[in-house]
């Protein structure tokens, strides 16, 4: 496993559509256990195949309860709705209010390229919902309805 580096919001590669997945391979492998490796060293819950210069639509996330590995993902359902504090690690120092589904549906495919089901709820959906935008060349603050204040980032850590 190796860190990767972590693109910012300034460069143009995580503005770009990412391409599916075909091959299952042992590059792919090493794709997410660097990836994987690189979220954790950045104490972040997700990170995109993007953020690390790869256009491939590969996702990892750990909310704390183990690592997820979407590969291809595609949410296929989403219900209720919640409004909370996000940030990424594309865009440091950055955090801000976005509406996203309160539960989410995913269909992927596993490193091993078998296909499964994922339903999500509050942080899990968020991360989900977050992450899958990356593969589509959207960021946070694209859809962020409130960019938090040094102040109010205080406020909320209190």
């Amino acid at each position: 496993m190796a860190y990767r580096e972590i693109l910012t919001e300034d460069n143009p590669r995580l503005r770009k559509v990412s391409r599916p997945v075909e091959n299952f391979d042992k590059k792919l492998h090493d794709l997410l256990d660097d990836m994987l490796e690189t979220m954790d060293r950045a104490n972040g819950v997700g990170l995109a195949a993007p953020q690390v210069g790869i256009l491939r639509r590969a996702v990892v996330i750990d909310i704390g309860d183990g690592p997820v590995e979407l590969i291809n993902p595609r949410i296929i359902a989403q219900e209720g709705e919640q409004d909370g504090q996000e940030g990424c690690l594309s865009c440091p120092g950055k955090w801000g209010m976005v509406k996203r589904p309160y539960t989410v549906t995913v269909e992927a495919y596993d490193r091993d390229g078998q296909y499964f089901l994922l339903t999500g709820s509050e942080l899990m959906a968020r991360a989900i919902c977050h992450e899958c935008a990356h593969l589509d060349g959207e960021l946070f603050v694209d859809v962020a309805h409130h960019m938090l204040t040094e102040e109010e980032l205080e406020e909320l850590e209190d």
